[in-house]
């Protein structure tokens, strides 16, 4: 009989490249995952894994293996999230992920409201950026996560993934209070062309989003700095180093020196959560579906 956990362990190391990066992702040590590709060498008489320079690559019987993996595992969440459903009792661990704004503006409110309504679910919070944390929900190393895209540029949703919306969060253009046009009520983004700015990490979904958002109005980025935190970004925005472009939801308070005026033809991003299909019976997906849907904090214009 094979053991699930140690399929588990098998399919993780196939799909992230390494035994080290497995044991990450299931959250134990690198000795716990070769330990269990161990014993599934012994249950099965094959060797699973063979040298490849500093690292390891899977035999033709472990590809075998996980291919028959993947649709076990598959099978195993359909039916624990069909147990679930039939029990109807909102239970057990469910790992959520959201990138930083909805960390902050949106997650911290829905999880007391968990805490009240559903006191045996226990909700694991991570932020990351829908970049990463999508293909991990498909993969299913996360329960659900909460994703964003903008008006003028849709997230495709992969096959396997089912969305609703949360919310909308407008975004605005911060700009030093000595720029030639924070004195405006609006401003145009064509009017900030060959501007510096001030953008998230390459790495992000907004940083994409705004290089091709400046390359539409045919506007070739200028981007000077790069920081995660919009705290960081508005900061360096008073400074005198650039605009940025900041959404509503989660800012932090305007320091000294930052004029944050809104944009004449709106930008705004929307906001979903997304989990996989096999797992939507899950009462604790509906719970948080529930508990999620809040509007963004609207701060004023400051100076």
């Amino acid at each position: 009989m094979l053991d699930l956990e140690r399929l588990r362990a098998l399919h993780s190391v196939a799909t992230y490249g390494s035994v080290s990066a497995a044991a990450d992702v299931l959250h134990v040590t690198t000795s716990a995952v070769s330990q269990q590709l161990a014993k599934l060498e012994r249950e099965t008489g094959q060797k699973l894994l063979e040298r490849n320079g500093r690292g390891v690559r899977l035999t033709d019987a472990a590809e075998l293996l996980v291919a028959h993996a993947e649709r076990i595992l598959s099978l195993v969440e359909q039916a624990q999230a069909d147990l679930e459903a039939h029990r109807g009792s909102v239970v057990g661990q469910l790992t959520l992920a959201a990138f930083p704004t909805a960390a902050r503006g949106l997650v911290p409110g829905a999880l007391r409201r968990l805490r009240a309504d559903h006191p045996d679910l226990h909700v694991l919070l991570r932020e990351e950026d829908p970049l990463q944390s999508m293909p991990r929900v498909l993969r299913g190393d996360l329960d659900m996560a909460v994703v964003q895209d903008w008006n003028n540029e849709p997230l495709p949703l992969p096959d396997g993934l089912q969305k609703t919306p949360i919310c909308e969060d407008v975004a605005d253009v911060a700009l030093s209070a000595d720029h030639p046009l924070a004195g405006r009520d609006a401003v145009d983004l064509k009017e900030l062309a060959g501007d510096p700015w001030i953008s998230s990490s390459p790495d992000s979904i907004c940083c994409d989003w705004l290089l091709r958002t400046l390359r539409a109005i045919d506007s070739e980025p200028r981007i000077v700095h790069m920081a995660y935190e919009f705290a960081t970004q508005l900061a360096l925005v008073g400074a005198g180093l650039g605009n940025a472009i900041l959404p509503r939801m989660g800012r932090c308070d305007v320091p000294p020196g930052v004029v944050v005026v809104p944009l004449s033809a709106p930008l705004y991003r929307r906001i979903y959560a997304v989990w996989r299909e096999k797992a939507a019976r899950r009462p604790a997906i509906r719970a948080v579906l529930t508990a999620l849907p809040a509007s963004p904090s609207t701060p004023g214009r400051q100076a």
